[in-house]
């Protein structure tokens, strides 16, 4: 409460997570006003390995006291990063990193981010561009557009540096380059890349032309078909209106966020897969070969008792001038500056 209120006004526009009055679906919209401004460009796709366990706590307490002077305030967050972790009954006391679970952890994860690469990366390495740039972070997780290959490369370089100066480690394998480039100006299929939960590529109008699409990444629409089915094997023999009533509930949670513009297609197929595998476990329930069969199932479903929510469009497009402005004044004082 005293924290956030400081930090606000010093946190830039580029970074989304953990903050009031933003959410992961403005980030995602102004990724992609970034995208079709540059045509595509190249994306710069990081993944930081293991961020909230590694974040050096001497390093964090002094970006911490250039902004807050209260030694009270600076002793009670030095307790909260050694309380520790307990599991199973055993506490875990770490050197580095931010407790997991601990509400202070995400405020401070924005801290530190903020000052080892939200501050850099518009104060020091955009200045220093041939082109434009544009920086999207939510939390942990964040991804660089270019329009230059030469800027992207650059910035590629330099970054494992930076992050190693202030004790994180950039993870090799899954941070990339992506060609993101406009199909009709590399005379072949881009190359997709994925942020937050999303799969971005370029995809087929139907005029014939191409606009930027997402859908649910492949990874995460597994996951949370593996989360449907572990959860309907352990509740199977719980009462039909029990259940439905927390299938409806974990369908309308995944629809309220992959629900965008685009996706209905990985919404409907979520949907479909996991009443199947709802029916497949109260099936097995029954030592009848009908205990549920399919069409007793189907005209279970069409009553209203037992109704289940269609796939959905939740968040359909729209501009975020507020938070896309700031943006486009940057590159037109640039372009004036030069």
């Amino acid at each position: 409460m005293l924290l956030e209120p400081i930090y606000e006004r010093d946190f830039l526009d580029c970074s989304f997570g953990f903050r009031p009055r933003r959410s992961a679906h403005q980030a995602l919209d102004v990724l992609r006003e970034a995208l079709t401004g540059m045509n595509g460009g190249w994306v710069l796709d990081v993944d930081i390995r293991s961020y909230f366990d590694s974040i050096p706590h001497s390093q964090l307490h002094e970006i911490l006291r250039r902004r807050v002077k209260d030694s009270v305030i600076l002793r009670l967050l030095s307790k909260w990063l050694r309380a520790g972790v307990q599991a199973d009954g055993i506490v875990t006391v770490s050197e580095d990193g931010t407790p997991q679970g601990g509400v202070i952890s995400p405020l401070l994860s924005n801290i530190y981010l903020h000052t080892v690469l939200d501050v850099w990366f518009e104060g020091v390495v955009c200045p220093r561009l041939k082109g434009p740039a544009k920086l999207i972070r939510f939390a942990d997780d964040f991804v660089i557009v270019f329009q230059r290959q030469e800027d992207a490369q650059r910035v590629l370089e330099v970054l494992p540096k930076r992050f190693g100066k202030y004790g994180l480690t950039i993870h090799p394998e899954k941070t990339r380059l992506v060609d993101f480039r406009h199909p009709w100006d590399i005379k072949k299929k881009p190359e997709t890349f994925d942020f937050l939960g999303f799969t971005h590529y370029w995809g087929k109008t139907t005029k014939g032309g191409f606009c930027i699409r997402k859908k649910t990444a492949s990874p995460k629409l597994r996951r949370s078909l593996q989360g449907i089915h572990v959860w309907c094997k352990k509740y199977r023999h719980k009462e039909l209106a029990w259940q439905h009533q927390r299938i409806c509930q974990k369908l309308q949670g995944h629809f309220a966020y992959y629900g965008v513009t685009g996706n209905y297609v990985s919404l409907a197929a979520f949907r479909d897969h996991a009443l199947r595998i709802w029916r497949y476990w109260l099936n097995c329930r029954s030592r009848k070969r009908d205990g549920m069969s399919w069409k007793r199932f189907n005209s279970l479903l069409q009553t209203r008792k037992f109704h289940v929510p269609v796939a959905r469009i939740v968040h359909p497009w729209k501009r975020h001038t507020q938070l896309c402005l700031s943006f486009q004044q940057t590159h037109v004082s640039r372009n004036r500056m030069r």
